[in-house]
């Protein structure tokens, strides 16, 4: 079994080579393809020598992520945001997924920053996920390629491309879950205030599950980013 870890970036140039340089010990053991939807930066030209496959997509984290698991080489995808860094025991621990019959699957998470409410925030994250099989970017979601091609891959939507795939592929099979925790950093939850972003999250998030469409709740994300800044 290979892995392949996909990257969906778009202008990370400050960030991006720590990022990447975290990875380079797992090259030998999984192919690195970062997806670029279209930065103005130097994300690209800094990128280049620490990963396998560098691509060009339109911009969008659904196309991104489709565009990067059509060129991916390996048996098994596991997509990773550009600020979400990998626990030590991350591919080993796919390998035992993978291994025991599960077909998908994700890490637990812990939130990177100075505010004494993330632990909880996280927490209530990976809780919420073992509950409902509903796994977000934040927790590096993973999944056999065969599967993924089988579903149609991440739909082409707006917002909650990852809700929605989850939905798809709990109701084939159930996931698994990597306690070993990815750390994701909180810039955004801290730029916004911690709060107020997670209340908008939950708002977004119940809004689409009354069948709001995603593009409309992009609006109303970005609307609410700008009230709360």
């Amino acid at each position: 079994m290979s892995i392949s870890i996909v990257i969906p970036c778009l202008n990370e140039a400050k960030g991006i080579r720590f990022f990447l340089s975290r990875l380079q010990t797992l090259r030998s053991q999984c192919e690195l393809v970062l997806v670029d939807g279209g930065s103005d930066d130097d994300t690209v030209a800094i990128a280049g020598p620490y990963v396998d496959r560098l691509i060009a997509s339109e911009s969008g984290r659904a196309l991104q992520m489709n565009a990067g698991a059509d060129v991916a080489q390996s048996d098994v995808l596991l997509f990773l945001h550009a600020d979400t860094f990998l626990p030590d025991d991350a591919l080993e621990q796919i390998h035992i997924a993978i291994e025991s019959g599960y077909q998908w699957g994700r890490f637990d998470v812990r939130l990177v920053g100075n505010h004494c409410l993330l632990p909880l925030i996280a927490g209530l994250m990976n809780c919420r996920s073992s509950l409902t099989h509903i796994v977000t970017g934040d927790q590096a979601l993973f999944v056999d390629k065969s599967l993924f091609v089988e579903v149609g891959q991440y739909p082409n939507i707006a917002l909650m491309e990852d809700i929605a795939l989850s939905k798809t592929l709990k109701a084939i099979t159930p996931p698994y879950r990597i306690h070993s925790r990815v750390e994701t950093s909180a810039r955004r939850w801290i730029r916004f205030g911690v709060i107020k972003t997670v209340l908008l999250m939950w708002w977004c998030r119940f809004q689409y599950f009354l069948g709001v469409e995603p593009q409309y709740l992009q609006q109303l994300y970005r609307r609410g980013q700008f009230w709360i800044r």
